[in-house]
């Protein structure tokens, strides 16, 4: 079992990766993930729908995830989507498309340059169904039992509290509401000295788990058909030369999940 942070680490972490990601944002279009430009995998190659192709190379050209998320996520006109760490917005932008006008998605983050520019991104596209929050994913600012469908990218390893994620996104969802990210997991603990390094957190690696710890946190937290599908290798997402170390033993993944309909309102 990986060792949890204690709440000095998890401040740490939590400052080193939003400023990242905040210099990120303010640096513009990178590659995904990693964002080792050598490695790092074409956004082609992560998005299964053709929908990326037709938003501005600028917007698209600051992913930083590691899979597609909405490849199961099976999204329908009308439905409430929320995004846990949404970045500069491109994953709320193609949800929004799917669940039109009538739809709603909520993006949030804690890092304010990426909210900046998902904002003036929204604007630019005109989306009226798209919102972006500030707020940790370990304490989201929505309502409880108001999401149909939780999306994340590549984020949830950048908590050092993934069960108090996995409770918050169990709260806000909808009995029967569905959970569709991709995750970098880890094919063993990982060592000691890649889990303290602040850098190795920020760059999607020092945080990473098993699957078998991810999936028993999911049902921890009361979620019910839970699955894990491969995706990518270290190398293909972009994660092979991460942190001066080239044989970590970490993947992409797909992971979807699900409410129980019986589950109450409000836990």
């Amino acid at each position: 079992m990986t060792p949890p942070t204690n709440p000095e680490e998890s401040t740490a972490i939590r400052a080193a990766v939003r400023a990242h990601y905040g210099a990120r944002a303010a640096d513009g279009p990178a590659s995904p993930c990693c964002g080792n430009p050598d490695s790092a995998p074409a956004l082609a190659t992560l998005y299964e729908s053709p929908d990326v192709a037709n938003l501005p190379a600028d917007i698209t050209g600051l992913s930083l995830g590691c899979g597609d998320p909405l490849a199961l996520a099976s999204l329908e006109p009308g439905q409430t989507v929320l995004d846990l760490g949404s970045g500069a917005g491109l994953d709320c932008f193609l949800a929004a498309q799917r669940v039109g006008p009538t739809g709603h998605v909520i993006g949030v983050d804690m890092t304010p340059a990426m909210l900046d520019r998902a904002r003036a991104n929204a604007r630019r596209l005109g989306m009226a169904n798209v919102e972006f929050r500030l707020g940790e994913i370990e304490h989201l600012p929505v309502a409880d039992a108001s999401v149909d469908v939780i999306l994340s990218n590549c984020v949830i390893n950048l908590s050092p509290d993934k069960p108090a994620v996995f409770r918050e996104a169990f709260r806000v969802l909808k009995p029967g509401g569905r959970l569709s990210i991709s995750d970098i997991l880890a094919e063993r603990p990982l060592p000691e000295s890649v889990r303290a390094d602040l850098r190795s957190w920020a760059s999607c690696v020092g945080g990473a788990i098993p699957a078998a710890e991810y999936v028993a946190a999911l049902e921890a937290a009361g979620f019910v058909e839970v699955r894990v599908e491969r995706q990518f290798g270290a190398e293909e997402a972009g994660l092979e030369a991460c942190c001066g170390n080239d044989a970590l033993p970490v993947f992409s993944a797909r992971i979807t999940a699900r409410k129980p309909v019986s589950a109450p309102l409000v836990e």
